[in-house]
């Protein structure tokens, strides 16, 4: 995939403020920290395009990043930062599950998970939920050149069992430093594309 142009078109706080231009739209959803700004700069190839923050739960907002004219990866909230209050965290809760079940746009979701831990209990939570409404999966074990070769098989295997992963879902390993995994991602985003 080649990316000739990236725009950061809105970051919404409501419905009313989303897109209107019917493109599709591939979510990202993770816990906060878990490397979504690396991830996004690495699937545009941008160095810091997505800024990383160094206070996780900072995207209070959903942002909408125009791709090539042609679609948008859209990057939600972090959850599961503990810095946040109750009530904020029910309007995020609220604001994802309107987007989740109403998008029409919404055509896959990349759910980030850090490849070093167990799967936390939000992550299993935010799977299920995708499950239920059976909207597809692409699972991204983050952060992966962090973990030696000898025990990828074994943490790969734990996560898997954790999430109990449906059938159709991808699983994808990635890191945004040596770059693996990006063209898996790119190649599903444009095969869904196709597609749709």
């Amino acid at each position: 995939m080649k990316i000739s142009s990236v725009d950061l078109v809105i970051s919404a706080v409501r419905r009313s403020q989303y897109p209107t231009d019917e493109k599709p739209e591939f979510l990202l959803v993770g816990r906060s920290n878990v490397g979504k700004s690396s991830f996004i700069n690495s699937i545009i190839n941008r160095k810091n395009y997505a800024r990383t923050s160094s206070n996780p739960g900072k995207t209070q907002t959903i942002n909408f990043y125009n791709v090539n004219e042609e679609f948008y990866l859209v990057d939600a909230p972090g959850y599961g930062y503990a810095n946040v209050s109750k009530k904020v965290k029910k309007k995020f809760g609220l604001m994802m599950e309107d987007y989740l079940t109403s998008r029409t746009n919404l055509k896959h979701v990349f759910l980030l998970i850090d490849f070093r831990h167990k799967p936390s209990k939000d992550d299993i939570m935010m799977y299920d939920f995708l499950k239920h409404y059976n909207i597809p999966v692409t699972i991204v074990a983050t952060k992966v050149d962090k973990i030696g070769v000898t025990q990828q098989q074994k943490q790969r295997n734990l996560i898997l069992e954790e999430l109990d992963l449906v059938i159709g879902n991808d699983f994808v390993l990635f890191s945004s430093v040596t770059k693996q995994g990006r063209d898996e991602i790119q190649n599903k985003i444009e095969r869904t594309i196709i597609d749709a």
